[in-house]
């Protein structure tokens, strides 16, 4: 069997993790990586990882070797790329032709395949920032491809173009979920920070401007919630039956990062449930003060009430209308309407009185 070696990387050649090659290369490969333990992190291209996978073909990739390739799926070429040179299972190709966004991992033969949602790089607290990343684990390829930029892809690639890369694929797959979870606790924080302004306005008397806003950080909990709740139970349905070549050390990072998932949505329905709580409050503020709105207004109608009366039945334009011709007559008129404005008065407040 042919060695797995590389073929020297050209010096004019534009890196994969280059930022004016964000989208992709002319496969769509984003960035590629050769990894192992104790050694450094090593970028690689579409050519030179064809190149090496071409040259394991049994999968066994010498002294711990292993490549992570993550692709933009927008671009063309980049699943006919994957199809040619990776040796992927038809279940991960499946899941991107289905564009299925329902969070899983399940094992296919000696390959996990892992449908995994996540913020997108912009992230603007908005429930549509939610995009979704296709995975396929094997003990010598790590193969990530998403449609739109995500945070925890870009966080782990900034860690690994550092140096701490993990020593396997279930190791890179364990530090990208805990990345995700990192991820999640900001987005967490960033909402919280947005709950406590909106209840400093609440007993301001200030929620003109923020009232919507809880609706829009709820479908975003909401979203949030329905698509990532499946992933912590997923694992632990994986975790049950391993795949043979997964070490205990692999196995029990992927447990610690699956625990660490759980709280944050843990923490994630608790806001939700503050949410709820706070747009019952502020409901109940607005039916108060409609209440009493419509309470002013019907006291004005009331106290209004007498001398509309007296002046339709005085404005008639016809003979025998009384007082016509007392000197006194407008101020007789005067104290009737007085009178009936304190009676009509009298019964309308009396209401607010009663115990």
């Amino acid at each position: 069997m042919p060695s797995a070696t590389l073929a020297p990387h050209r010096p004019n050649a534009a890196p994969a993790g280059n930022s004016l090659n964000y989208g992709g290369d002319a496969a769509g490969l984003i960035c590629g990586y050769l990894l192992a333990a104790n050694i450094a992190p090593r970028e690689v291209d579409t050519v030179q990882a064809a190149q090496w996978l071409a040259s394991i073909p049994s999968g066994a990739a010498p002294q711990g070797q292993f490549l992570w390739l993550h692709f933009n799926l927008s671009h063309a070429q980049a699943v006919r790329w994957m199809e040619r040179h990776a040796d992927l299972p038809e279940a991960f190709f499946d899941a991107l032709k289905d564009r299925s966004v329902s969070t899983r991992i399940e094992r296919d033969d000696d390959t996990l395949i892992a449908v995994l949602n996540d913020a997108h790089f912009d992230f603007a607290f908005e429930p549509s920032d939610i995009a979704t990343l296709w995975t396929s684990v094997a003990p010598h390829l790590m193969v990530t491809g998403r449609t739109r930029p995500l945070r925890s892809v870009d966080a782990l690639r900034t860690a690994v173009r550092s140096g701490n890369a993990p020593c396997s694929s279930v190791a890179l797959l364990a530090e990208l979920m805990r990345t995700q979870a990192s991820g999640l606790v900001d987005i967490v924080r960033g909402v919280t920070q947005r709950i406590d302004d909106v209840e400093d306005a609440l007993l301001a008397g200030r929620l003109d401007h923020k009232r919507a806003r809880l609706g829009v950080l709820r479908r975003l909990l909401v979203r949030l919630q329905r698509l990532l709740a499946p992933e912590p139970a997923a694992l632990f349905r994986l975790l049950q039956h391993p795949p043979a070549w997964m070490g205990s050390d692999d196995a029990q990072e992927l447990r610690d990062s699956t625990e660490e998932f759980s709280v944050v949505l843990r923490d994630m329905q608790g806001l939700q449930e503050r949410i709820k709580l706070l747009q019952e409050e502020i409901a109940a503020s607005v039916q108060e003060a409609n209440s009493r709105s419509l309470f002013v207004l019907t006291v004005v109608t009331v106290l209004a009430l007498p001398i509309n009366i007296l002046a339709g039945l005085f404005g008639m334009n016809v003979g025998g209308v009384p007082l016509a011709d007392n000197g006194h007559g407008f101020w007789i008129i005067v104290a009737v309407v007085a009178a009936f404005t304190a009676v009509a008065g009298w019964l309308a407040l009396r209401g607010t009185r009663d115990p």
